[in-house]
């Protein structure tokens, strides 16, 4: 007989696939209204919704048939003898595997997700501490950040970007576009450190440079509504490497938002409108993060404090070359394979960053 604590929990677990299932349908019904489709913000935020509700439903009828399983075995074994037992046995323990597993999907689905997974990302890099160092380094995080979108099978498109003097990167934003590019990206903001002896250093010692990750959702524009007369836009000529028509007409361009006082500058392409797009691109994940940043802070402070936001102080990750060492210094996790990092190899750090945020996550549900 099933215990009576099993018995509850799995009734209230049946009660909660109901209420998600009759959510799931009323969602599916609204998605097919025609005043939703002519609704874009209303059509996203549905549209991500069914995502969510589909694979939790899904995990919850798995759940129920594996319960069903197990008692089905379960009333075998009790009922059989001799040879028939053990092959009953052994199915039985089969059923109850496949149920655990099914356990934990469904606990693991139930956690709520993050309001920005299934978006692309917007990332930006920038060479801090050490001097022209620091810029090589940030040009090695990014062509690291390019092979990982490779193997990811993601697509990637650069924003903007500043060369510094010896070849490294001043400051580059780029898109990655995926649908699970969030997901993996999203705890890669902060400040990353390396020690390694600088390419500009004649005696052979080892320098520690720094640069920063900022890593930003991508808004939809009807899901932050920038008004023009709030904006300031200047256009300037181009200026440092990359190409000298670029710098012939007044093609760059800086936007500043007056009610926040943000700041972005785009001069790569030989147009205005071009500098422009990308330029407001930029603006609406930025005051997309701003007011959800807002939002958290109102709601739950340490839910915010998990989010990998690139402002941080304190570094999160250690480059060291001499020892083809990596170390990510939120989790203490430590990998002798800095080289194969580099190379795009992030999924074992992603994947362990990832666990620890769950367990944090079940650990305060």
């Amino acid at each position: 007989m099933r215990p009576v604590v099993d018995y509850f929990q799995s009734v209230a677990e049946n009660d909660r696939i109901d209420e998600l299932a009759r959510e799931y349908a009323e969602v599916l019904s609204e998605l097919s209204q025609p005043d939703v489709a002519g609704d874009r913000r209303r059509f996203l935020e549905l549209s991500r919704r069914h995502k969510q509700l589909e694979a939790i439903v899904n995990a919850g009828h798995l759940l129920q048939r594996a319960r069903g399983d197990v008692d089905a075995a379960n009333e075998m074994f009790e009922q059989s003898q001799g040879e028939e037992r053990e092959l009953a046995r052994v199915e039985l323990s089969d059923a109850e595997t496949a149920l655990s597993e099914a356990e934990e999907r469904w606990r693991l689905l139930l956690v709520p997700s993050d309001p920005n997974d299934g978006r692309n990302v917007i990332i930006t890099i920038r060479g801090t501490e050490g001097g022209e160092e620091a810029n090589l380094f940030a040009k090695d995080l990014y062509e690291m950040y390019l092979r990982y979108a490779q193997v990811r099978s993601w697509k990637t498109e650069t924003l903007g970007l500043q060369v510094s003097d010896l070849g490294g990167i001043d400051e580059v934003t780029f898109l990655v576009k995926g649908e699970d590019a969030w997901q993996r990206l999203k705890l890669e903001g902060g400040t990353h450190r390396v020690q390694r002896v600088p390419a500009t250093e004649s005696q052979g010692r080892i320098h520690t440079s720094a640069a920063t990750v900022t890593v930003l959702p991508e808004a939809d524009e009807v899901e932050v509504e920038i008004n023009n007369s709030e904006l300031r836009v200047d256009y300037y000529r181009s200026t440092g490497p990359g190409g000298q028509s670029v710098n012939t007409t007044d093609s760059a361009v800086r936007i500043t938002h007056l009610p926040t006082g943000l700041v972005v500058a785009m001069q790569d392409e030989k147009s205005q409108i071009q500098n422009k797009a990308k330029a407001l691109q930029v603006l609406r994940a930025r005051l997309l993060k701003l007011e959800q940043d807002r939002v958290a802070e109102e709601t739950s402070k340490a839910k915010r404090d998990q989010v990998g936001s690139g402002g941080r102080s304190d570094k999160i990750r250690t480059y060291n070359f001499k020892e083809n060492r990596v170390t990510d210094h939120r989790i203490g996790l430590t990998l002798h394979k800095l080289d194969r990092v580099l190379q795009g190899e992030l999924d074992e750090l992603v994947d362990a960053l990832l666990a620890d945020e769950r367990a944090r996550q079940l650990g305060e549900g």
